[in-house]
C-alpha cells in the first residue's frame, strides 16, 4: 500500500541557526519559504510507514493504538505532517501523534516539536532535552521523558524500542527499532549513498559513527527495513556499503596524518572512484574528508556548517 500526497520539495535549505541550535524560529526560518514542499508517505512494514518532505525523512507506526511520530521535521509543515497522518491513519485523531520521538536534536527532525508538543508525549535521550533547552527551545517543545540507554514503548501491537547510539552523528542519537514490524529508524547515523554531517562540535566523531553502525550491523535481521535519516528506504546492505564508506575513508585519512599531511592536501587527493558520488549530496567530498581529519585529530568544528543543507542542497 502506498500513500501520496505528491511532492518534490524544490526549497532551499535553512541554515545553521535553525539546525545546529535546534531552534524552531529563527530569522532563517521565518525567511524559508515552505509553500512548494509536499509530504510523500510510503508504507514500510507492519504498523510503519515513512514520510518525506523538507528536513529529516519521518518514522510512523499507524495503528488501532494511535499515532506514534519520530522526528517532526520543521514547524512550519506541521499541518502538511497533519494531513498525511490523517490520510495514512484514516482518522483525524491520527493528525495529533499520542507520542513524538526524537532521533537527536537537530532543528530539521525537531523544529515541529512545538507544534506536536501539547498532545503528544515527546521522548528522546538526555542529551536532546539539555541541547534543546540550552538553544532557547520553548518549555512545549522539550522532551517530558527522556533516557540515557534505552527505552520501550508497547504500541500498535509491537514494541518500539530507542537505543542510544553514544557520540555518533551528535552525543545524543537515538535509533528506533519497530520490532514486529522490523524497521529500524537510523535517523542522522544514517545518511543513504552520500558522505554524512558528523557533528563535532556537539559530541559527534566518526569513529563513534562507525562504531554504532557496526553494532546495528552485528545485530538487526538481513531482512529489516531501514529508515534513514536523509535519503531513500534502505537495506542492510546500503547499511553495509555506507559503513564500510565510513571504515575505508577513516583509514585513509588516519594514513595521511600519520604521513604529516594537511587536512587541505587530503581534500585535494579526493576519495576512491567508488565514492566520488557521494559528496553530490548534503556534504561535498572536501567537507567529509575535512570532518574526518578534524574528528581523528581532536579539531574544533569548521565555520558554520549548515548540518550539509547549505544553499542549493537538497533536503531529500
Amino acid at each position: 500500500m502506498r500513500v501520496r500526497s505528491r511532492v518534490r520539495s524544490r526549497v532551499r535549505p535553512l541554515f545553521l541557526a535553525a539546525l545546529s541550535t535546534g531552534l524552531a524560529t529563527s530569522p532563517a526560518l521565518a525567511r524559508q519559504d515552505f509553500s512548494a514542499v509536499q509530504i510523500e508517505a510510503t508504507h514500510v512494514a507492519g504498523t510503519v510507514w515513512m514520510l518525506v518532505g523538507q528536513g529529516g525523512n519521518i518514522g510512523v507506526s499507524s495503528g488501532p493504538d494511535g499515532v506514534l511520530m519520530v522526528d517532526d521535521q520543521f514547524a512550519p509543515l506541521a499541518d502538511k505532517i497533519r494531513a498525511a497522518l490523517r490520510e495514512v491513519g484514516r482518522s483525524e485523531e491520527a493528525a495529533e501523534p499520542r507520542f513524538l520521538l526524537n532521533t537527536h536534536f537537530h532543528g530539521d527532525h525537531t523544529g515541529g516539536n512545538a507544534e506536536f508538543g501539547d498532545a503528544s508525549t515527546i521522548v528522546a535521550h538526555t542529551n536532546v532535552r539539555s541541547r534543546l533547552a540550552a538553544g532557547g527551545s520553548p518549555d512545549v517543545a522539550l522532551p517530558i521523558v527522556t533516557f540515557d540507554d534505552a527505552l520501550s514503548i508497547h504500541f500498535n501491537g509491537e514494541e518500539i524500542r530507542a537505543f542510544h547510539i553514544p557520540n555518533g552523528h551528535t552525543d545524543g542519537d537515538a535509533l528506533i527499532y519497530f520490532m514486529d514490524s522490523n524497521v529500524l529508524h537510523m535517523g542522522d547515523d544514517f545518511f543513504a549513498g552520500r558522505f554524512p554531517f558528523v557533528d563535532i562540535d556537539n559530541g559527534g566523531s566518526v569513529e563513534g559513527l562507525a562504531r554504532g553502525i557496526q553494532g546495528v550491523l552485528d545485530n538487526v535481521p538481513a531482512d529489516i527495513r531501514i529508515i534513514p535519516g536523509h535519503g531513500p528506504l534502505s537495506a542492510v546492505e546500503d547499511l553495509r556499503t555506507y559503513h564500510r564508506m565510513i571504515t575505508e575513508t577513516i583509514a585513509m585519512v588516519r594514513g595521511k596524518i600519520d604521513r604529516g599531511m594537511s587536512s587541505e592536501q587530503i581534500q585535494g587527493e579526493g576519495v576512491s572512484e567508488e565514492w566520488a558520488d557521494w559528496g553530490a549530496g548534503f556534504i561535498s567530498t572536501e567537507r567529509w574528508l575535512d570532518t574526518v581529519h578534524r574528528s581523528l585529530s581532536g579539531g574544533a568544528g569548521a565555520e558554520n556548517t549548515e548540518h550539509g543543507h547549505g544553499p542549493g542542497a537538497s533536503h531529500r
